[in-house]
């Protein structure tokens, strides 16, 4: 299956859902244009007050639309930017990849994915028990975040519905997401 873009959406407020938009603009370095978590230092309100002038490895937000899939099977219907992410993918299971994987969408925009997004309380306000539905336990009973991965973007450019996604590995040894 190739990889694609599913969907793409922003919001310029701190909203958990973002809302659907015809194209984003990614500027290196900073995030999506126009969204709320761009810039240099983290804008999540949970990171700023610990500490403000950390940098921001959350510039975007990816989730794999097979997440939609798969939780719809437990009862529970998201349509991409729901959850807060600004890209929905398709093809490609994001929570394999490993730390540093670079994804080139489109002509020219360049993602570096930095780690695994945490899933917060917040998800409950949209669907009583969502969150635990994006968490789970491997055999070991190690926590499983299932609610996307985050990246900083390398390489600036517009992003569309239905662009396609190559994958760039980085040098092994693979290290593993852990949460950022």
């Amino acid at each position: 299956m190739n990889a694609t873009i599913a969907a793409v959406s922003k919001s310029a407020t701190h909203t958990m859902s973002k809302p659907n938009v015809d194209s984003i603009y990614l500027l290196a370095g900073l995030g999506v244009e126009g969204d709320a978590h761009a810039g240099v230092t983290v804008k999540h309100r949970s990171r700023v007050a610990q500490d403000p002038t950390q940098p921001n490895l959350r510039q975007v937000h990816l989730i794999h639309s097979e997440l939609h899939d798969e939780i719809r099977t437990l009862g529970f219907e998201m349509l991409p930017g729901q959850m807060g992410e600004n890209i929905t993918t398709k093809g490609i299971q994001l929570l394999d990849l490993p730390r540093h994987t670079r994804l080139h969408i489109g002509e020219n925009a360049v993602i570096e994915i930095t780690g695994l997004r945490n899933p917060c309380h917040q998800l409950n306000g949209l669907q009583e028990g969502l969150m635990q539905a994006v968490l789970g336990r491997d055999e070991n009973n190690n926590l499983i975040r299932k609610a996307g991965v985050m990246g900083i973007v390398l390489q600036s450019g517009m992003i569309y519905p239905e662009d396609h996604i190559v994958i760039e590995l980085p040098q092994p040894p693979f290290l593993p997401l852990e949460r950022v």
